[in-house]
């Protein structure tokens, strides 16, 4: 019976979590190097399940070229789905992302929300998921389009690397007054439900959100890092108006705050992660708090 796993970007944060995670758990996963000319025979017999990660990431600095979004995040998918149809395999799993539904979210997301990204990058990852949907699964096979919120987790680089690093040298946190909240992902429930997926035949196809069960603040944040760092949070409550026109200069001048990274920062962004919790039918092993401990902790070893 196949029963190995072949993990596409298996070298970025994500993919080497989880195929540490997976091999831990007695799957047996391998890289499936898409730089090879002859990667689709690596697709072999012995293999029961695609998990496809790798993609062009969202670029904050607006630097990269719109069609290598489409490139990457839509034809390779587009291609190895297509050799996953033709294949012995059971199951895909595609790593999609909330941004494929909407860059800015009014209300809490759902797997019913109407999907309008404004970006290359979500463009991108919708048009990937169109396919995926457009295609019929043969009989016994099960397709997943995963849609994370923003993933965290020990040794991550990344804006919360940066941040931590910023508050880590006593600099009072200047955006205060903006009041948000937004979902995150930690990578160990991450891990753990593309780990129930695997396991449980009867988990339908579909599209899941993925996110951790509570929404935080940034400010809330700030304060977890204060105290992985043994400080008290400094957190200055400086006018909207100023700040925003100090990120419209940063797009500019490609200082550390842009229009951006502003909005990442301080924007609302809830997902409901009801529907994979139904599917798997077991609570998350973390809560969103406990994902963050674990990685601000990293972040400390780390300096």
């Amino acid at each position: 019976m196949n029963n190995s796993i072949v993990i596409s970007g298996s070298s970025g944060f994500v993919g080497q979590n989880l195929f540490n995670y997976l091999a831990i758990n007695n799957s047996i996963p391998k890289a499936l190097k898409l730089r090879n000319p002859n990667w689709r025979l690596e697709i072999d017999s012995d293999v029961r399940t695609i998990i496809h990660l790798a993609g062009k990431a969202h670029d904050t600095k607006n630097v990269s070229v719109e069609e290598e979004y489409f490139l990457v995040n839509t034809k390779l998918t587009e291609e190895i789905f297509d050799v996953f149809l033709e294949s012995s395999c059971r199951d895909f799993i595609y790593f999609s992302s909330v941004k494929a539904i909407a860059d800015m979210a009014e209300g809490i997301i759902t797997e019913k929300t109407t999907p309008n990204p404004k970006t290359p990058y979500g463009q991108s990852k919708l048009q990937a998921e169109q396919y995926l949907l457009s295609k019929k699964l043969p009989k016994g096979k099960r397709m997943f389009i995963i849609r994370p919120s923003m993933i965290h987790g020990p040794n991550n680089k990344g804006n919360l690397n940066l941040l931590y690093h910023f508050t880590s040298r006593g600099i009072p946190w200047p955006l205060g007054a903006f009041k948000n909240r937004r979902s995150f992902c930690g990578i160990d429930n991450l891990c753990f439900i593309i780990n129930e997926i695997i396991r449980k035949e009867v988990i339908p196809s579909g599209i899941y959100n993925v996110s951790d069960d509570q929404s935080l603040s940034t400010n809330r944040l700030i304060t977890l890092m204060a105290k992985a760092q043994n400080k008290k949070e400094r957190i200055l409550k400086i006018p909207k108006g100023l700040i925003s026109s100090i990120a419209k200069l940063g797009d500019i001048l490609f200082l550390p705050l842009n229009s951006e990274r502003l909005r990442k920062l301080t924007e609302n962004y809830e997902v409901s992660n009801d529907k994979i919790k139904t599917a798997i039918g077991k609570p998350l092993p973390f809560s969103s708090e406990e994902g963050f401990v674990k990685t601000f902790q990293s972040f400390n070893l780390n300096k």
